[in-house]
């Protein structure tokens, strides 16, 4: 499942079988050592939401092949099965999905960033590229994630395949986290770029993804429900991998397959708000005046299965049974870590020093004000569905070694001009926090990955850190305050004994957000 990862070359693989803890066994497991079992789980939570799997989790053909199974639903073939698709990972479950429906597959087509099949090539990920003489068009574009006039061309032939289909039609609908710069449509007389303006200006002015979103939809030929709309009378199933906090299919690529909950005075809000709406051109006056005099009201998607086939939850529960093979005692903390990194940071340096603490009670460890602090923080942090208490209860109860895991999205304030990513710059001011507790007898690592395999703009997927991280570096004559205050976390990694803390994926052609991982060991 995960043989399309590629770790660190400079750590010699171990196998998967369980660590053992205590007596010498303990004190002779390296740092090193449970790195190594660090990114053995972080890839076994990527290879959980790779295409293929998931793909085949979702969709099955009965042995006739009369008819293709989605969950619990059945639809009829006859050669009347579509594909279209856009988004990031969108290239491999294309492959995923033709090479499951063979023949049923009449036409597809899909839009993908620009120069991903020539990156699967060259990084040997040939389960992520389409067949020779496929029946799916590809059409590349959105370079640097912006809606461009490739992916504008791409959008367009998406949308003529679906406004051609028929009542006995499929249309099997793939999305994945970028498709909504990659099905850029918007509605005459409006441009790509007045569209592109307006949302920059928005952005510029503080509005939130929400807001833009409904800004986004209401502009938009495909995007809010237009997408579905545009198929109809034909059935339509969309396969979703989720990038987005909570997994809200409304805001995943804009959501178009789903009914837009906004109406045009939403917007008009919004654009007040934001003073924006005597600015507007003339031709995004009319787009808004003439929806909002349509009769017919917001599109509607009673002929539309929305199925969340990947998720970071999926993703952490695959690591969270790893670990618990492997002989750990394992909690998901949470699938929707956001917020400030800085404050992230700080909430796994509290927790893991109250955590140490009461893995190893008879050792001195958090007083009750650093125990205060961590849920004090953790109630700013306003992270949903946090199982803090759960965590700290398995602590008392933990006979050996622990891990904690989450997921999710911080956001990084860029105050530097370094180089790096929000993975690397989580390890590393996780890393510095760490050296400011007393962890007492217990031994710490924690590791965030980005399941893209892409961190940032460099070619690491992120990093993992241990308490001894600032002395280590000192060591090398490397200042981490002033590395963070650049938002140079790369360039530290690489410095910091030669790259040894990084986590090296390659491009795993999926994307569920980031994974983090924090150990607890007791000696």
């Amino acid at each position: 499942m995960a043989a399309a990862l590629q770790l660190l070359p400079r750590v010699a693989r171990a196998p998967l079988l369980p660590l053992l803890w205590g007596g010498p066994v303990a004190r002779l497991a390296s740092g090193m050592a449970l790195a190594e079992q660090a990114q053995q789980l972080f890839e076994s939570a990527v290879g959980a939401v790779l295409p293929g799997p998931m793909l085949h989790r979702a969709l099955s053909l009965d042995p006739g092949g009369r008819q293709l199974k989605v969950r619990d639903r059945s639809f009829q073939l006859q050669q009347n099965l579509y594909l279209v698709g856009f988004g990031k990972a969108v290239l491999g479950m294309a492959a995923a999905a033709e090479e499951l429906l063979g023949q049923h597959l009449v036409q597809g087509v899909i839009s993908v960033p620009k120069g991903i099949r020539a990156a699967m090539e060259h990084a040997g990920k040939r389960e992520m590229l389409l067949k020779p003489h496929s029946r799916v068009q590809v059409f590349e574009g959105a370079e640097n994630n912006l809606p461009d006039r490739d992916a504008l061309r791409a959008a367009l032939a998406i949308q003529q395949l679906a406004e051609g289909l028929t009542a006995d039609d499929l249309l099997l609908v793939l999305i994945s986290g970028g498709g909504s710069a990659l099905l850029p449509a918007p509605i005459p007389p409006v441009t790509l770029e007045e569209k592109q303006t307006l949302t920059k200006l928005l952005a510029a002015r503080g509005a939130t993804i929400q807001e833009l979103n409904t800004i986004r939809k209401a502009l938009s030929q495909l995007k809010g429900g237009g997408l579905a709309q545009a198929a109809y009378p034909a059935q339509v199933v969309s396969l979703i991998l989720s990038d987005v906090v909570g997994d809200p299919v409304e805001v995943i690529a804009s959501g178009p397959t789903v009914a837009s909950a906004h109406n045009v005075q939403d917007c008009l809000h919004i654009l007040n708000r934001y003073g924006l709406r005597a600015a507007l051109p003339r031709s995004v006056k009319t787009v808004l005046a003439r929806a909002d005099s349509d009769p017919r009201g917001p599109p509607s998607c009673g002929h539309v299965l929305n199925v969340i086939i990947g998720s970071n939850a999926l993703a952490l529960a695959e690591a969270q049974q790893q670990a618990e093979v492997l002989g750990y005692r394992a909690v998901v903390l949470s699938a929707a870590m956001q917020g400030d990194v800085k404050n992230v940071a700080q909430f796994y340096g509290l927790l893991a020093q109250v955590a140490g603490s009461r893995l190893t009670p008879s050792i001195a460890g958090a007083s009750v004000e650093e125990d205060a602090k961590l849920h004090e923080l953790a109630a700013e942090l306003q992270i949903p569905d946090l199982q803090l208490e759960q965590a700290l209860e398995a602590m008392v109860g933990a006979r050996g070694p622990v891990c904690l895991l989450a997921g999710g999205e911080p956001t990084v304030l860029l105050q530097g001009s370094g180089k790096g990513g929000r993975n690397q710059e989580l390890a590393l001011r996780v890393g510095a926090e760490l050296e400011r507790w007393p962890l007492g007898h217990t031994d710490v690592l924690f590791l965030s990955g980005g399941s893209d395999g892409q961190d940032g703009p460099t070619e690491a997927a992120g990093a993992w850190v241990m308490p001894e991280l600032a002395s280590q570096a000192a060591a090398e004559g490397l200042d981490v305050a002033t590395f963070l205050a650049h938002n140079d976390s790369h360039t530290f990694f690489c410095r910091l004994q030669g790259g040894t803390h990084l986590l090296h994926t390659g491009l795993t052609g999926t994307n569920v957000m980031d994974i983090h991982l924090l150990f607890l060991r007791p000696r």
